[in-house]
């Protein structure tokens, strides 16, 4: 009789800890995806998103088009009321509200547009500043932002080809301050996908592999500063940035960047690497949620669409030697249609605009509007991962059970960066594994102390935590950490 309770038990217990696993709550029991329903026979290529009053989303596309949202944060997506606003502008990548005028980032300009007479449509346009050239290639577009504390828009303009900077200041970004006066700031961006600010105000764009970026990653757009591909350094010359002094030195093609950063005081490292195939494609919008909580347990955390993966990742930044760098995580998956613009509306929900002509995604539909809500459960998640001088602090969004999450067999890590070059891309190379030699779990089981054998300047260090739990046994919804460890911090 025993034995025969121990075969029945070996027939059944994998069964049922496979149903036990079918049941694991999924993202979508904590944030729901609410997919609009798009005026049938309009292509509304999503490109850029801007909060209005009253509730409303204005949403600029790729087709030259303004879109007026109404209605559009309920939990039915088919309330939502589309009205034409404005059309026949250039390849809409930003969009930016004040005192009654959306402010459009277009390929040539940044031009303002209002309804002066009150009839649902724009009526007005004035030109801001065009303070950059285009040649007419397909790839000189240029990604606006919504307004920083002081009243300016950043401005990002990728590369003539994505390759070269052949007009005017392609390869830059840049601020349009309150009087409409272009400045540039920054030198070395080649192709962005999205441009907004942290949760201090600092602006960040995304920039995309190919030429002088290995992967795709986060960068600051810091005033004097370079971002990597050194062919704008040709408009150092123009009088709108003789004030930035002579360009910075041509980096060392078939390096490491921050080998070159340590030779060129002006090389900004990428502050967060998206590990590329692992963490997207095409990185593209971002914004910051401050919305107090009404988003979940993320307060003042960054996401950032992809276009190629259709997901929405998260990123913590920190400043380590004056420099920001920081961890993402995966965070959403599943949408519709490649993401470019994302932008967190009144109600703390997160608005995302799809599109994929030309560029192609994973998501299938060439075209999408879509609201991304919190259902009010937390996930179990890595909230953030911190650097220390001989590793890292993990801190999670619920409790551990301190058994797993004490245990260095619940952890992995391995290390590995890019090579810095003219030529198109990288593999993964320089490839490390540090042990994990000691965890400690903090007395709020909210976090562990982890450390590392042997950390590495300008690698990703790649942490998976597979077998930790929280308090009640759930392991962790994405148990994968990537952080750009650029610089080492000094003992606290």
């Amino acid at each position: 009789m025993r034995r025969s309770l121990i075969l029945l038990a070996m027939f059944v217990m994998p069964t049922a800890f496979a149903a036990a696993q079918d049941k694991l709550p999924t993202e979508n029991d904590y944030y729901k995806l609410h997919i609009f329903t798009i005026p049938e026979g309009e292509v509304l290529e999503g490109g850029a998103l801007e909060t209005l009053p009253g509730g409303k989303i204005a949403l600029g596309t790729r087709r030259g088009d303004v879109w007026i949202i109404e209605k559009g944060l309920t939990d039915d997506p088919k309330d939502a009321v589309f009205t034409r606003f404005a059309h026949g502008m250039h390849e809409i990548l930003g969009l930016a509200h004040k005192d009654g005028w959306l402010y459009v980032t277009q390929r040539c300009d940044v031009t303002r547009i209002k309804d002066s007479k009150g009839k649902g449509k724009a009526d007005t346009f004035e030109v801001v500043t065009d303070g950059w050239e285009i040649n007419g290639d397909y790839h000189e577009y240029a990604f606006g932002s919504r307004f920083d504390k002081s009243g300016n828009i950043w401005i990002t303009l990728c590369l003539t080809g994505s390759f070269n900077s052949n007009s005017k200041f392609r390869g830059w970004g840049g601020k349009v301050t309150p009087d409409g006066k272009w400045v540039p700031t920054t030198s070395g961006v080649r192709s962005p996908g999205g441009v907004g600010f942290n949760a201090e105000g600092d602006a960040f764009y995304t920039d995309n592999q190919g030429p002088w970026n290995g992967p795709c990653g986060l960068k600051h757009l810091a005033v004097g500063g370079f971002v990597g591909h050194p062919d704008s350094f040709k408009w150092y010359k123009e009088p709108e940035a003789k004030y930035l002094g002579a360009a910075p030195l041509v980096p060392k093609s078939g390096g490491r960047m921050m080998v070159e950063a340590k030779k060129i005081p002006q090389l900004y490292p990428t502050c967060v690497i998206f590990p590329y195939g692992k963490m997207g494609q095409s990185a593209a919008g971002i914004d910051s949620d401050l919305s107090g909580g009404k988003f979940g347990p993320f307060d003042k955390q960054m996401f950032v669409g992809d276009q190629t993966h259709s997901t929405v990742m998260r990123v913590t930044l920190e400043k380590v030697q004056g420099k920001y760098q920081g961890a993402c995580y995966p965070f959403r998956q599943g949408h519709s249609c490649g993401i470019v613009p994302v932008c967190f509306a009144s109600d703390g929900s997160l608005i995302v605009g799809g599109t994929n002509r030309g560029w192609g995604s994973r998501g299938n539909k060439p075209f999408s509007v879509e609201r991304l809500a919190w259902t009010g459960k937390v996930p179990f998640e890595i909230h953030e991962m911190k650097a220390e001088a001989d590793g890292f602090t993990v801190n999670f969004t619920k409790p551990v059970d301190p058994k797993t999450a004490g245990e260095i067999a619940s952890y992995k890590m391995e290390t590995y960066t890019y090579i810095y070059q003219a030529s198109y891309g990288s593999p993964e190379v320089d490839k490390t594994k540090p042990d994990i030699t000691k965890v400690v779990v903090a007395a709020d089981n909210k976090s562990a102390r982890i450390w590392v054998s042997q950390l590495q300047e300008g690698h990703v260090h790649q942490l998976t935590a597979a077998g930790v739990r929280s308090g009640d046994g759930l392991p962790l919804l994405h148990n994968i950490a990537y952080y750009t460890l650029n610089y080492i911090p000094t003992a606290r």
